[in-house]
């Protein structure tokens, strides 16, 4: 591994770790940490800790995987391959599967206007407009029925499915999110024309000069528009002109990482998602 790309990694880890430390108390297993939530919002996972003089072993995540079941959050872990490589056989071998997703860090002379992908509007949401709080709401729906309907195929589920998911979103988990975008913690856009509303959504987590972009989603009625690749470009440029340096995030396939080479992202890794295998 060249010098440039070691030091890359060394920073995308240390971001890892520092993401749930405001939200979450920290449980050491040895060579993993746990990070449980303290508050609303997504739970978070189990990775090796930054300072372990170890590798994790089955033992390690056995002892999370207990743990996570006692406190009745997901059994997830994650952590990056290229760092950890060893951290895949132990996951597997504990009967977890494992998402080995493309690593991709933004390349910035690369970097298209969003308007290059698609004519609808990206809006940064603003938490002095007055529909800020609706807008989160907004965008958390059209993430929810995106991920949902994985994939990058148009589909059926569209603007009647996203209002509908309004309705059962958790107001603690809004409340969170509106927090840190007030803050500048976090980065939200909503993509959407005045006859269908918001159609595609995403967000960036920003720690220091580093940030993640995430939640990338569009409606499966309106993909193939360039909707997905408009949203991660106008994200992308948001956190450019705040002065972010290091910009990357994890494609959930191949054929989505495709995409985010034409927003000017290369891969440098892989950033390994393991849960429980489902049961058939």
């Amino acid at each position: 591994m060249d010098l440039a790309r070691a030091d890359v990694l060394d920073r995308l880890e240390r971001f890892y770790d520092a993401v749930p430390r405001d939200g979450a108390r920290c449980e050491e297993y040895d060579a993993l940490v746990l990070f449980v939530r303290e508050g609303a919002g997504w739970p978070f996972y189990a990775r090796p800790r930054l300072d372990a003089t170890g590798h994790p072993t089955l033992a390690d995540v056995t002892a999370v995987r207990a743990r996570q079941r006692e406190l009745g959050l997901p059994e997830a872990f994650e952590w990056v391959h290229e760092h950890q490589p060893d951290l895949l056989a132990v996951a597997r071998s504990a009967g977890l599967s494992v998402l080995e997703a493309p690593l991709m860090l933004l390349e910035p002379e690369r970097l298209p206007e969003p308007g290059t992908f698609s004519d609808v509007l990206v809006r940064v949401l603003d938490p002095a407009e007055p529909g800020f709080a609706a807008d989160i709401a907004l965008r958390r729906a059209v993430a929810a029925v995106g991920f949902a309907n994985g994939g990058t195929a148009r589909g059926e589920a569209g603007p009647a499915e996203r209002d509908a998911a309004v309705a059962g979103l958790d107001v603690a988990a809004l409340e969170e999110e509106a927090s840190r975008v007030a803050d500048g913690r976090r980065v939200s856009v909503l993509a959407g024309t005045p006859e269908e509303g918001a159609l595609a959504s995403g967000m960036a987590m920003r720690v220091g000069d580093v940030a993640e972009i995430a939640g990338v989603a569009t409606l499966p009625s309106a993909r193939r528009r360039g909707l997905g690749a408009a949203v991660t470009a106008t994200l992308a440029r948001e956190l450019r002109a705040a002065g972010t340096e290091l910009i990357f995030l994890s494609a959930g396939s191949e054929d989505i990482a495709r995409v985010y080479l034409r927003v000017g992202f290369r891969r440098i890794g892989t950033a390994c998602i393991a849960e429980p295998a489902a049961v058939i």
